[in-house]
């Protein structure tokens, strides 16, 4: 028995020596990776030009994360081959590359927050790496805010959605690419600060967008962009160069054609003001162009049956527009069309099962364009009563031909139905071939609230003020001039509110076209949510020059489209300072003046 529990202890003593492991206890690691080496001269400057690598050391095992999302080398360096670590931890980040240096130039690698421990995810932030091929580094800087000027979203400490905003410089030159990248770019922190630093004295244009596919180079139509329009001389560094972005304008491009309810609908990328469609086919007896000013769609309206086009087959059908690459020309495109006996005209309600708010008309929508109606025909009755006819109107919307509004004096709390026969709503080439019965209720007063505004410093142009759903839809709007707006009869909720000015009065908001220097038109957006109360009226003060946000209800210095400030920042700057506060594990001196 003696024999056996020694035999046990001795055991039990091997097992607990041999165990290897992490310690368990002592305080959490929480300090990020510690720069060390690099294989370049303390100096980093007059490095040859003809150097494949830039290898760096630190205290620990480090990984990288979205490297390519954050990795940004100004100027850019082409033909990189190899950066390390990949998928094993290291105590080095290798950056390879097949390209020759240019002359006198400095170099800044700016990983971003791509480096981390490989223990408990510690993040070197803001981590630079510069060098100049050149007899000193550069050490001009440009620092500012961005901000997009149409956000609606309150930023939270947990917020998920990834900062994509860059910024950049150009060199201004006779001839200038912006379809490449940037010579600077910097990517936005996720509070808008930004710095470009290690820049050489130059003349510059500058540009802030929204990096979507992480090119490094703004699409146009696709990505929201701000700039300037004059050039920067750069002699030194700027501070409080603010700048908004906003949705940015498409280039025309011809999209698509395909076969539609009455005809066949071709699409562009981008919005026309007008397009001259023409129809090459001999089958086709009698076409209607129809096109909205800054539309992306035309619509090619057709008799397919009369004409006998498509009737057993595919048929190719060729028409030509006026939206390429040269003025005043043709383009052929063509479809092969299959009429589908399904796209019979139809009409329906237009309130999707709700009821009709007070002093509203009720709206009926067509698939096919209305050209005619017909409602002498049409009965209008308070449901329960079949004896007694309403009188009521009815005609083609102003601003929607899809649409019919039918008014009435329709009493609150009560129901009606109204009866379209067949054959009474005509398009160019149909008609509704069913008779429809429409039922809807009229809702109470006391379900629905209103909303005044008076606003100072009001646009002198005619504007669009929008209140906005939950999912940032257009739930209400007013097209309208002057200090004084009302909105009657809203259904109770939060409501964002935003004004878009229609400054060149074309009756359409125009988008940021960076290409010819043209700035989107103004656009603000309240403080704060406005909130509606049933039988409640809310009354709200707005100064368009309030720079209160929704993101920052206190308010902060306005962003413009101007440098503030051609000097260092000043002590007292306590945003700036913190931001460079983070880049003190910079592995270079932050530029001083």
């Amino acid at each position: 028995m003696k024999r056996f529990l020694l035999l046990f202890v001795i055991c039990f003593l091997v097992h607990s020596c041999a165990r290897v492991g992490s310690p368990v206890g002592g305080p959490k690691d929480t300090l990020a990776p510690k720069f060390l080496s690099s294989n370049i001269d303390t100096t980093r400057i007059n490095v040859k030009r003809d150097i494949r690598e830039l290898r760096l050391d630190f205290d620990e095992y480090v990984t990288l994360k979205d490297i390519n999302k954050n990795l940004i080398i100004s100027p850019p360096i082409k033909g990189i081959t190899r950066i390390l670590p990949s998928n094993i931890a290291n105590k080095f980040v290798l950056i390879q590359w097949s390209d020759t240096l240019q002359a006198n130039t400095t170099y800044n690698f700016n990983f971003g927050n791509s480096i981390v421990d490989n223990n408990e995810s510690n993040i070197l932030r803001y981590f630079n790496f510069a060098f100049s091929t050149g007899d000193k580094l550069d050490d001009l800087y440009i620092s500012g805010e961005i901000r997009d000027a149409l956000d609606t979203k309150k930023k939270t400490g947990n917020t998920s959605t990834e900062n994509k905003l860059v910024v950049g410089l150009y060199q201004v030159k006779d001839t200038m690419d912006y379809k490449k990248k940037p010579y600077y770019i910097t990517k936005v922190d996720e509070d808008g600060y930004y710095e470009l630093n290690y820049l050489t004295p130059g003349k510059y244009k500058i540009i802030a967008f929204e990096d979507e596919n992480g090119n490094s180079m703004y699409d146009p139509g696709k990505e929201k962009v701000g700039f300037q329009k004059d050039p920067i001389n750069f002699e030194k560094s700027i501070s409080g160069l603010n700048l908004k972005v906003y949705p940015s304008k498409k280039p025309v491009k011809y999209q698509e054609m395909k076969e539609i309810a009455g005809g066949v609908l071709m699409t562009f990328e981008g919005n026309p003001d007008d397009v001259k469609v023409q129809s090459l086919n001999e089958k086709l007896k009698d076409v209607k162009i129809t096109h909205n000013p800054k539309s992306d769609s035309v619509r090619i309206w057709f008799d397919a049956v009369k004409d006998n086009v498509g009737q057993e087959a595919n048929e190719k059908l060729i028409f030509t527009h006026n939206k390429g690459p040269k003025k005043d020309s043709a383009y052929s495109v063509s479809l092969f069309y299959r009429y589908n006996k399904k796209n019979a005209m139809d009409i329906n309600s237009d309130n999707g099962g709700e009821s009709l708010a007070p002093k509203s008309d009720f709206k009926i929508s067509s698939n096919y364009i209305v050209d005619k109606i017909d409602p002498s025909k049409w009965t209008l009755k308070i449901k329960g009563d079949s004896l007694t006819t309403l009188p009521f109107t009815a005609k083609i919307s102003e601003t929607n031909p899809y649409q019919i509004q039918v008014q009435s004096d329709f009493e609150m709390g009560k129901s009606y139905e109204l009866t379209v026969p067949k054959e009474t709503i005509s398009s160019f080439y149909a008609k509704n071939a069913q008779s429809k019965r429409f039922d809807f209720n009229v809702a109470k007063i006391d379900q629905f609230g209103s909303v005044e505004f008076s606003i100072s410093n009001a646009p002198e142009a005619n504007y669009w003020i929008q209140l906005l759903d939950s999912s940032d839809k257009v739930a209400y709007q007013r097209y309208i001039k002057g200090d004084k707006v009302k909105f009657d009869i809203l259904k109770p909720g939060e409501y964002i509110v935003r004004i878009l000015v229609d400054n060149n009065g074309n009756k359409y908001w125009d988008e940021a076209d960076f290409a010819n220097d043209i700035f989107a038109e103004d656009a603000y957006i309240f403080y704060k949510k406005v909130i509606v109360r049933g039988l409640w009226e809310t009354r709200e003060d707005w100064d368009l020059k309030d720079t209160r946000t929704l993101d920052n209800p206190k308010g902060t210095t306005p962003a413009v489209a101007t440098p503030v400030v051609e000097t260092p920042p000043a002590p007292t700057e306590v945003k700036q300072e913190a931001k460079k506060e983070l880049k003190s594990q910079n592995a270079v001196l932050t530029p001083v003046k």
